[in-house]
């Protein structure tokens, strides 16, 4: 499982999103955002995360935040979820794994009684100087969107 930890800076990245273009670390620093990592464009659990992100978006932004989601998929693929389903943020293309291994969101996990290798669906708000002020690992797909608002509540709070 992870070894990412509230308080600590994230590992380094570059990957790009569905456009094409190169985000990273280095690019995002001085900037609060959130990463969201899951598994598969188009598939029923990640198709709710992502529309309940879009529908509290928002507010996200509102609050000072800009929202990245990462998966396996290709820069296409995500291009067409992203236009289907409307959403006003990036998805980060890793098709090779890199990045979601870099965070150590890559493993066995359980679906549908089943082990499988796969992508541990976890959620990081980051300041911006890139360190993580939450992680958000039990995420309830159709209330995700709500779930980040109230993290960020949290923080605002401390």
């Amino acid at each position: 499982m992870s070894s990412l930890t509230e308080g600590n800076e994230i590992p380094n990245f570059e990957t790009t999103n569905e456009l094409g273009e190169i985000v990273s670390k280095h690019s995002l620093k001085g900037q609060k955002y959130i990463l969201f990592f899951y598994p598969k464009d188009d598939s029923p659990g990640c198709t709710k995360e992502a529309c309940s992100i879009r529908d509290n978006f928002k507010q996200i932004q509102k609050k000072g935040y800009t929202v990245y989601g990462i998966s396996p998929d290709t820069e296409k693929k995500h291009g067409k979820f992203k236009e289907k389903y409307e959403f006003q943020y990036s998805l980060l293309s890793d098709p090779e794994k890199e990045v979601i291994q870099t965070f150590g969101l890559w493993g066995p996990k359980k679906f549908m009684g089943r082990e499988i290798t796969g992508v541990y669906r976890t959620t990081l708000i980051i300041d911006e100087s890139s360190k993580i002020q939450k992680i958000i690992t039990k995420v309830k797909t159709k209330e995700h969107g709500q779930q980040i608002l109230n993290a960020i509540a949290e923080i605002d709070q401390n």
